[in-house]
């Protein structure tokens, strides 16, 4: 005679959890759920396409990067930004440190 089937012990709460997650689907019975305000003033509004409205943007962007002044006002900002970048481009490390690091603790000095 073969033994009794052992339940698996997460069986029963993969059970119960489905179970609930499935009661949670439903709306309770006789509970009114309000319409939030906005959606009582009626239908929202129509999409429109965004191309026109990313032209539009665009445009104005054009517009500003040649209005007088700002050009200059541009160029100076990026030339500030290159010389900062080109004094990071060195060495972090000083050459004597970084060899010094290379050639690693001696074994010697290990306890």
């Amino acid at each position: 005679m073969a033994p009794p089937a052992r339940a698996r012990p997460g069986g029963a709460a993969a059970v119960l959890a489905a179970l609930l997650a499935l009661a949670a689907c439903a709306a309770p019975p006789g509970v009114a759920i309000p319409v939030p305000p906005a959606e009582a003033l009626g239908p929202p509004p129509d999409l429109v396409p965004l191309s026109p409205l990313l032209a539009a943007a665009d445009a104005q962007q054009a517009a500003a990067r040649t209005a007088p002044g700002v050009s200059s006002a541009l160029e100076a900002r990026a030339a500030a930004l290159r010389a900062r970048a080109a004094g990071l481009r060195g060495d972090v490390v000083p050459a004597p440190l970084r060899d010094r690091l290379d050639a690693g603790v001696p074994r010697a000095a290990l306890p």
